[in-house]
């Protein structure tokens, strides 16, 4: 099911007159500061437009994206919106996987559903996006019937997960972008099955595994709060859990999680440390300032917030700078460690 495209621009999707709620749909809070936005889309507007000429040049070329240099640089100073749909899908291989299964995404919609599933689901559904229009039920289009066929559908498709909290955001999220049911399903495939594996799995090895990984790379790299962590007993769950089951979704401003989405797609799971590392060496100051539990859980709270993170190009340069050298060897080695550590603990339990 395609759903209707409001605006074919490179600003976004939402067109329809309300100064309540941004281009995505989502209303503005009390604390939005409209002068400093405009400021910083006026510098970043001329970037999208320079950026959306070479991506038209290189999509003429070839619409496959290619895995190199070039194209790497491209995806990391940030892809269009109105290429975006179509290079997450090449670049994450879903679009492969739509065309050789043709069909297969309308069949999981006509079999007998399961009625657990079904339940669980709905009860998410009006949880999604409460703040943003268009999953609502009073708005035209109103996502919440595809929101709820590309969740029950994920759900046959790949019964080791199912359902599990936070998948609503993560498929909603796709809805807004690609305003396409099937491709957000191949989309979210690619996601949770191939780039996040275990994350959702009613374990959540592969999320537990990655928050401990962040915290063996915080301690090379910003060893203060790493010390500041252990002083205080706090575990990592506790303050990235959110960062990294959400994928940054609701966590860092809607322009910024896209940015990170494009390099996600093309690069892999490997951007989600460097967005953590980046967030916490920024700020191991106010980080070092707290005085107990409750202290550091706020601070990792406010860090996701203000100028530095609003600025989505500039954020974005950041990472690939702040943390230094970061290979998928390394993680890849601490993921194999992390995962041993924890089974071994789950085991002795």
């Amino acid at each position: 099911m395609n759903l209707p495209e409001d605006c074919e621009s490179t600003e976004g999707c939402i067109s329809n007159g309300n100064s309540r709620v941004d281009k995505y749909g989502f209303e503005y809070s009390e604390e939005f500061n409209h002068e400093s936005y405009e400021e910083m889309m006026s510098e970043y507007l001329p970037v999208l437009a320079r950026r959306s000429e070479k991506w038209s040049r290189l999509l003429k070329e070839n619409t496959k994206v290619d895995k190199n240099l070039k194209v790497k640089r491209y995806v990391r100073k940030g892809v269009p919106s109105k290429h975006r749909t179509l290079v997450w899908m090449a670049a994450s291989g879903a679009q492969h996987h739509l065309q050789m299964n043709s069909g297969y995404y309308q069949s999981l919609l006509k079999v007998h559903h399961d009625p657990t599933l079904e339940e669980t689901i709905r009860t998410d559904l009006h949880r999604t996006f409460p703040d943003n229009i268009q999953f609502h039920d009073s708005s035209q289009p109103c996502l919440l019937k595809a929101l709820y066929n590309v969740l029950v559908a994920y759900g046959h498709h790949n019964k080791d997960v199912g359902y599990c909290q936070g998948m609503n955001f993560i498929a909603g999220y796709l809805l807004i972008i690609t305003k396409d049911e099937e491709k957000s399903f191949w989309l979210m495939d690619a996601l949770l099955g191939r780039i996040l594996p275990d994350y959702y799995t009613p374990g959540m090895l592969g999320l537990k595994t990655d928050q401990d990984v962040l915290g063996e790379l915080v301690k090379t790299k910003v060893p203060a709060v790493w010390q500041a962590m252990n002083q205080h007993n706090v575990m990592w769950c506790l303050v990235v859990s959110r960062w990294f089951i959400c994928l940054y979704i609701d966590v860092l401003p809607m322009e910024t999680v896209l940015r990170i989405w494009d390099c996600l797609f093309y690069e892999g799971s490997k951007i989600l440390f460097r967005v953590a590392l980046t967030l916490i060496r920024q700020n191991q100051n106010l980080i070092l300032q707290a005085q107990n539990l409750p202290d550091i859980c706020e601070r990792f709270k406010q860090i996701t917030h203000g100028e530095f993170v609003e600025n989505c190009h500039a954020f974005m340069q950041n990472i690939f700078t702040e943390p230094g050298s970061l290979s998928m060897a390394t993680i890849t080695k601490l993921r194999e460690t992390c995962r041993e550590r924890i089974q071994a603990q789950d085991s002795g339990r």
